[in-house]
């Protein structure tokens, strides 16, 4: 497969380096400035969640697809939490892909850590810990998930129907006052004890964390 996609992509008019394990691919990855990373996760040795947490690690924001067999919600979780930026699962058509590809190279790389920081607020997706003021606090997966979509959005306005759509399942009902519950709960873990009040409640919107978050 590694060798017919090489062939298409040249076909493309790309410049294509291959990698014949994980260990080979990791070093490619650290030691040159790639435009995008095709990654299989099946690849013999080090496994492709494992190189694209060192690739990320190592400071290199090239972006990333991930190939894979496994159509789990859990591992293409478990690739994007690692630092991917896209997945496409086995089998498909190489048509596809090469756009995905294209969509990935028009991004280009960009300082993109995998850990989100607002003011002394630190949350790490990959290792599902969170930190305030060098506290570590003990969020369910549930907190989480809502606490990181208030991260990556903060100062701006997120409503309950995105934080339903993030942190539960399509078939969840919409009309239940979940949301409400799990900002109370953060609020009782991440602002009272340090005595802030950096969750704000926009009135029949939604909530917002404060993009200062440091007082």
């Amino acid at each position: 497969m590694a060798a017919l996609l090489q062939r298409g992509f040249r076909e493309e008019g790309y410049a294509v380096d291959v990698a014949a394990d994980g260990t080979d691919g990791l070093w490619h990855a650290i030691e040159h400035d790639y435009d995008a990373i095709v990654l299989d996760i099946m690849i013999p040795g080090i496994d492709g969640f494992e190189v694209c947490r060192r690739v990320r690690d190592a400071g290199r924001w090239t972006p990333v697809l991930l190939l894979t067999a496994r159509d789990a919600v859990e591992d293409r979780v478990r690739g994007l939490d690692a630092g991917a930026d896209d997945y496409v699962t086995k089998p498909f058509s190489f048509a596809e892909l090469a756009a995905r590809v294209r969509a990935l190279v028009r991004r280009g790389a960009g300082a993109r850590p995998a850990a989100l920081a607002v003011g002394d607020l630190r949350l790490d997706p990959a290792t599902h810990r969170a930190t305030r003021a060098g506290v570590e606090l003990a969020l369910s997966p549930k907190e989480m998930a809502v606490l990181e979509l208030l991260m990556r959005h903060a100062g701006d306005v997120v409503t309950r129907t995105q934080l339903l759509d993030h942190a539960w399942d399509f078939a969840y009902d919409g009309g239940s006052n979940v949301v409400d519950q799990y900002i109370a709960y953060l609020r009782r873990k991440i602002d009272k004890p340090f005595d802030r009040n950096d969750i704000e409640t926009v009135r029949g919107v939604g909530y917002r964390l404060r993009a200062a978050a440091v007082h």
